[in-house]
């Protein structure tokens, strides 16, 4: 049974950083392309980063190019979204999501091609 768990979402001051990370189980976490997506208050889900199975590929939506960073961990199940400069707007529950197909897929930002989301982790941006 796919398991996704966020973590690391906390209160923080314009400009901060953080580091999110989501541990999947369930599945072979190798295998597979994975994504962050998030939810602003209010608002439907956006997809802002995803990165290829073995990390060779990276994607991200233009609001968060140059500020936020996906990486993995194969050997620990692990993903991560390292936020930088971050803004008010980027507020919002953050969820990981793995791809639908195993293997080497195209890296987008289509939520289409993704299942599975966690119970999600609260970033709140304000001063």
């Amino acid at each position: 049974q796919v398991q996704l768990v966020e973590s690391g979402g906390v209160l923080v001051q314009p400009g901060g950083s953080l580091r999110l990370t989501c541990a999947a189980s369930g599945f072979t976490f190798s295998n597979y392309a994975m994504s962050w997506v998030r939810q602003p208050p209010g608002k439907g889900l956006e997809w802002v980063a995803a990165i290829s199975h073995d990390s060779a590929v990276t994607t991200y939506a233009t609001s968060v190019e140059d500020r936020f960073i996906i990486s993995r961990d194969n050997a620990r199940n692990m993903l991560y979204l390292q936020l930088h400069n971050l803004k008010p707007e980027d507020t919002a529950v953050y969820y990981c999501s793995k791809v639908r197909r195993a293997g080497p897929v195209m890296i987008t930002l289509d939520g289409n091609r993704y299942e599975y989301r966690g119970q999600g982790t609260q970033v709140t941006v304000s001063s």
